[in-house]
């Protein structure tokens, strides 16, 4: 049916990253073990964190978060898409899309201000350290991370009731593997256009915003790092800013690329693969960066998996 025709929209049909029946199982596979690894990479960080006193520092306070967040997020898309893989009955209904497209979008705009609150932390940590216990307070912690939690729930609370407050009748095809706010618009057979100022505007403020304070905190962290006259030293403070730096540049690319643009440059195909990237490879990649290239959670790792194996860790490791 044309849009503008028929009843009302009482469920949809995700088309899924692909429509080629051949490459559903390789896709089935292949996105099943990279959401198997991140649950279990993100839960590892949360384990080591949680038994290892010498780890409860705000650092690690925030990577615990972070990775719980992360456990959450792809847990909102990447089940749902598997289901779509495996059965020719690719239906979500009407409010579970609802509810699929807040959650995902209080994560994902959660996850930008908790990247943005560890790269505050490194400022504090790297560019004043005399000040850091006094700043970075267990209860400075807390706040900041309640107020990403807040600022997402507002967010995406303002975006799942103007998009579902739109009359949907006729084509009902979502040509994505989630409810994202573009594709579900592309439905509607409403006029969007305030939709699409109110998604523009909010998501430059939400994506934009949280990107820049990120980015001011590594450029005085740069260039204090580079004022540091011990080699060992600047390499050590490198390390642990480069691997937030990646997975930040990871998200808020794709991020903006998906939300902060016009309408006219919307490319489903292109789209499905950019929302792979910020929904499902940014989570994934977390556990490696963040728990592989730092030597403090490797340690505390090996001490636990020889506690739990009744074996005695050695210590000139």
């Amino acid at each position: 049916m044309d849009k503008g025709n028929g009843t009302a929209v009482r469920e949809f049909i995700l088309a899924g990253l692909s429509e080629l029946p051949e490459l559903q199982p390789f896709l089935f596979v292949m996105f099943a073990c990279i959401y198997t690894i991140c649950l279990l990479g993100n839960m590892a960080i949360i384990f080591v964190y949680k038994f290892s006193p010498n780890l409860h520092i705000p650092m690690y306070f925030y990577l615990a978060n972070f990775s719980f967040l992360e456990i959450c997020y792809v847990s909102t898309t990447v089940p749902k898409m598997l289901s779509t893989l495996l059965t020719e009955r690719k239906m979500i209904s009407f409010h579970a899309c609802a509810v699929q497209m807040y959650c995902f979008l209080l994560l994902g705009s959660a996850e930008c201000y908790m990247l943005a609150a560890m790269a505050y932390d490194r400022y504090n940590a790297i560019c004043r350290p005399l000040l850091y216990g006094a700043v970075m307070t267990k209860r400075a912690c807390v706040q900041l991370i309640v107020s990403s939690w807040l600022i997402g729930a507002v967010n995406a609370l303002i975006h799942t009731a103007l998009t579902f407050t739109l009359s949907f009748c006729g084509v009902n095809k979502i040509k994505h593997f989630f409810c994202d706010i573009p594709p579900v618009l592309e439905l509607a057979c409403a006029d969007t256009k305030i939709n699409e100022i109110t998604m523009f505007v909010i998501c430059s403020g939400v994506i934009i915003g949280s990107f820049i304070l990120t980015m001011l905190s590594y450029a005085r962290i740069i260039t204090t790092i580079l004022n540091i006259h011990s080699d060992l030293g600047r390499k050590k403070a490198f390390s642990t800013c480069t691997s937030h730096l990646i997975v930040a540049v990871l998200f808020y690319g794709s991020g903006m690329f998906m939300y902060v643009r016009p309408k006219s440059s919307y490319s489903m195909g292109t789209d499905r693969l950019v929302a792979v990237a910020y929904a499902v490879i940014a989570p994934l990649l977390n556990p490696f960066i963040y728990s592989l290239r730092n030597s403090d959670m490797k340690i505390a790792g090996k001490k636990l998996l020889c506690q739990i194996c009744l074996v005695q860790y050695p210590q000139s490791l």
